[in-house]
């Protein structure tokens, strides 16, 4: 078995109580049948705290009214872990804030940007990511009609997609840009079965023609009349989506109302000077060449399954987009200033939002097959 891991993996380790925020709230934690079965084992004093504290047939730890598991203390800390140890954790509360893809022969585990922690390396950084590969044995599942030539293809692609990424000569409208069109080249030729073709794709948005073609697009001053309308319009998206935190829509509202209340005119002066000011204070296109590096490289391989190819790389546009309109509103919600710490916590309240409920993940990516950003 192939494993693939950032090189920021062994960087994270879990600030338990001085984190800002806590990972045991705000959603269900589903517990795994081994686990269950084990906290049906429990006796002693702890016994009855376990079984006050699991629904046993939903198979999920129990809430307060403000969804604060109720295994969480009231520093912040599980009594679960200090009574039983480590080992007494549920698969979700031991894993997490990791993320696995599997695929045959390979696994890929991400850290999530859901976690204050992660979000913070990860913003903090100022070196393009890398990723490490290992072997180590196991005994590799097998998976029934498993496209093998399909996957390579996405895996070449995503690789180029990422050189593309963090190529700073280039802004990062432009690097956008040429994944996007890469992505959408390569789904016609899946979508005709032409897979030997996508290297041509491939090939042909690493060349500096392209990214004159790039430069060329984004001058067009009909795009950028666009914008505006487009972005409204997957801004509203962000309403339909499930909401398992009840200040994430208060966010919303106030973002929806600072950027898109006073019209096209003010919001394209509004977009104007956050970018001069945000490339005179803070190292916007790093920050945004990171997530996207982050949310390609975690969602695209997921390809192989469903062939939406050019939905993935839409969605990971679109989350990137999206945080940044958080950022532009909370600067102007402060007074045209904007810190890191600020940036960080908007990260994560958005990946918690989109990234933890598989509902909403799908909801985007349908969404984004009709939308060309």
């Amino acid at each position: 078995m192939l494993y693939t891991i950032p090189d920021y993996y062994k960087q994270f380790h879990c600030i338990a109580d001085k984190c800002e925020d806590t990972c045991c709230a705000g959603w269900k934690i589903v517990i795994d049948k081994k686990s269950l079965a084990k906290y049906k084992k429990i006796h002693g004093r702890f016994m009855w705290r376990m079984i006050r504290s699991v629904n046993w047939c939903s198979g999920t730890f129990c809430q307060d009214k403000e969804k604060r598991c109720a295994f969480l203390n009231e520093n912040n800390l599980c009594d679960l872990y200090i009574s039983q140890g480590e080992k007494s954790l549920c698969k979700t509360c031991r894993l997490y804030p990791r993320h696995i893809e599997e695929f045959e022969g390979v696994k890929e585990i991400t850290l999530s940007v859901s976690c204050p922690e992660v979000a913070r390396i990860l913003m903090e950084r100022k070196t393009p990511v890398t990723f490490l590969n290992y072997e180590k044995e196991k005994s590799e599942e097998e998976y029934e009609d498993f496209d093998l030539f399909l996957f390579s293809m996405l895996q070449d692609a995503r690789a180029k997609m990422i050189e593309i990424l963090q190529d700073r000569t280039l802004s990062i409208s432009v690097r956008t840009l040429l994944i996007m069109g890469m992505a959408h080249d390569i789904q016609g030729r899946v979508n005709r079965q032409e897979l030997f073709s996508c290297y041509n794709v491939i090939e042909k948005y690493s060349t500096e023609k392209a990214q004159h073609f790039a430069l060329a697009f984004l001058k067009n001053e009909t795009i950028a009349e666009k914008e505006m309308i487009v972005g409204k319009e997957m801004f509203q998206h962000l309403y339909e989506l499930e909401l398992l935190k009840e200040d994430w829509y208060v966010l919303l509202k106030e973002t929806e109302l600072l950027l898109y209340g006073d019209g096209k005119q003010h919001y394209k002066e509004i977009q104007d000077e956050f970018s001069y000011w945000a490339s005179e204070h803070l190292e916007m296109e790093i920050h945004m060449e990171q997530l996207l590096v982050y949310f390609l490289f975690t969602y695209f391989l997921g390809a192989v399954y469903d062939g939406e190819v050019y939905p993935k790389a839409q969605m990971a546009v679109y989350c990137v987009w999206m945080i940044e309109k958080l950022w532009v509103a909370r600067w102007i919600r402060n007074e045209k200033m904007l810190d890191l710490e600020e940036m960080i916590e908007l990260v994560y309240r958005f990946s918690r939002e989109v990234e933890h409920s598989d509902e909403n993940l799908k909801r985007i990516e349908k969404f984004m097959e009709k939308k060309w950003i």
